[in-house]
């Protein structure tokens, strides 16, 4: 929150943009930014100079790695220890039960960054630097780098990428970004560092299948649903062109949140397959927002041990335990009352148009950023709603519900009672 408003302050300054903002519409970007959403109420190429763009970039930057994260970096840079306090917020954080691995995952995620975003505008270079000039092609691509691997889905171009909906570097580049960005850090450092498949955790195993379904289902149901959709797919000629933009829109609508085409114009069946995959998100201790993948999974398997009379929920010969398929329903239980509440209030307060209402709060839970249009018609009121959707969003629905509950040991066990369900 702190950081929302110093770069809500800081866009309010008459460097930061071509002219005046009011309050509102900069901790909107403020906040987009830092959730690393992407939703945007002012054109990120033509109202915000380059100094407001690089603000952008930076705190792109450090809403994606993690404040927390970020701070361990700069404190192990300068020399300083790391008191056992601090350990355990991070601990937290990046759902660590050692502090060994621990440090091992801050320095893999250092690693990862600073790989993964040189490497992406290193390769978007031989895209944007042909079309744009050096200084500003340049620009384009670290810009473009940064925001698609914290999966934040911001542009420094108007129309997003429907320029480059064909361009070969920018369907590899930017979704192999966003992808890896999205999976998160833990996934990353198993996949690096452990033996293929048998080393893996459960949780890779897990986030990696789950991952590979998701993006078959996003991939293949975009192309069937808008093949002949001549405001999207069809305005290409060719069925390689066509499957191109399918898999780029395929792949960055649970979190990235760029677009290769118009939004607004997809069918309503599509947008509604766009609506669940934006709320499942990415990863846990990643770039991306959401329910997460391993949550839905968990859903899943814990749906199945019930329907197969299973007293115990397991995956890959390891089992669940109790404790996390709990946790998996609050989640669900939290996140679904959170945008029932959003979407109520904002139909509530803004004339019809319920399928982009409800869009938009599900873009801005997932923090993907997608939107059909619909983003700057919300009144101030509107832009506050989708605010708190976007933070609740990103810090996780599970973070407000440990912050506002109260740890009591029970001093009595109650017989038990037979509820009828179902």
């Amino acid at each position: 929150m702190a950081l929302i408003a110093t770069g809500g302050l800081a866009f309010l300054l008459p460097v930061m943009t071509t002219e005046p903002i009011g309050l509102t519409d900069a901790l909107f970007t403020a906040t987009s930014a830092v959730t690393v959403t992407g939703l945007a109420v002012v054109d990120t190429e033509l109202a915000l100079t380059f100094w407001g763009q690089l603000v952008l970039a930076v705190l792109i930057q450090l809403g994606g790695l993690g404040l927390m994260t970020f701070a361990v970096l700069v404190w192990s840079a300068l020399g300083l220890p790391l008191g056992i306090g601090h350990q355990a917020y991070l601990r937290e954080d990046l759902n660590q039960t050692s502090y060994e691995r621990l440090a091992r995952l801050v320095r893999t995620i250092f690693r990862v960054v600073v790989i993964a975003e040189i490497a992406g505008a290193m390769l978007l270079c031989l895209t944007f630097i042909p079309r744009t000039g050096l200084g500003t092609g340049l620009w384009h691509a670290i810009f473009h780098s940064v925001s698609a691997f914290n999966n934040a889905g911001f542009s420094t171009f108007s129309a997003g990428l429907t320029g480059y909906a064909t361009d070969p570097v920018v369907n590899a580049v930017i979704p192999a970004l966003f992808i890896i960005g999205g999976i998160g850090y833990v996934v990353v450092a198993d996949v690096a560092g452990r033996r293929f498949w048998h080393g893996w955790s459960l949780h890779t195993r897990l986030m990696l299948v789950g991952t590979v379904v998701l993006i078959v289902i996003g991939v293949g149901l975009t192309a069937i649903l808008e093949w002949n959709n001549p405001r999207t797919l069809a305005q290409h000629e060719g069925a390689g062109a066509r499957l191109m933009v399918a898999w780029f829109q395929g792949v960055t609508t649970r979190t990235a949140g760029f677009n290769t085409t118009d939004i607004g114009g997809l069918h309503d069946s599509t947008s509604l397959l766009y609506m669940a995959l934006m709320a499942i998100g990415g990863g846990p201790t990643s770039t991306a927002g959401g329910l997460k993948v391993t949550t839905v999974v968990v859903m899943v398997l814990a749906t199945l041990a019930f329907f197969r009379r299973r007293n115990q929920v397991w995956a890959f010969g390891r089992s669940i335990p109790l404790d996390e398929v709990l946790k998996v329903m609050a989640l669900i239980a939290i996140a679904s009352a959170l945008m029932f509440t959003a979407t109520f209030l904002l139909i509530a307060s803004h004339e019809g148009r319920f399928l982009d209402i409800s869009f938009e709060v599900a873009s801005a839970f997932g923090t993907t950023g997608l939107s059909r249009g619909y983003t700057t018609e919300l009144s101030g009121f509107g832009q506050w709603v989708i605010m708190v959707v976007m933070f609740l969003g990103r810090v996780g629905p599970l973070t407000l519900g440990f912050f506002l509950a109260t740890r009591v040991t029970p001093r009595l066990r109650y017989p038990e009672g037979q509820v009828h369900l179902g």
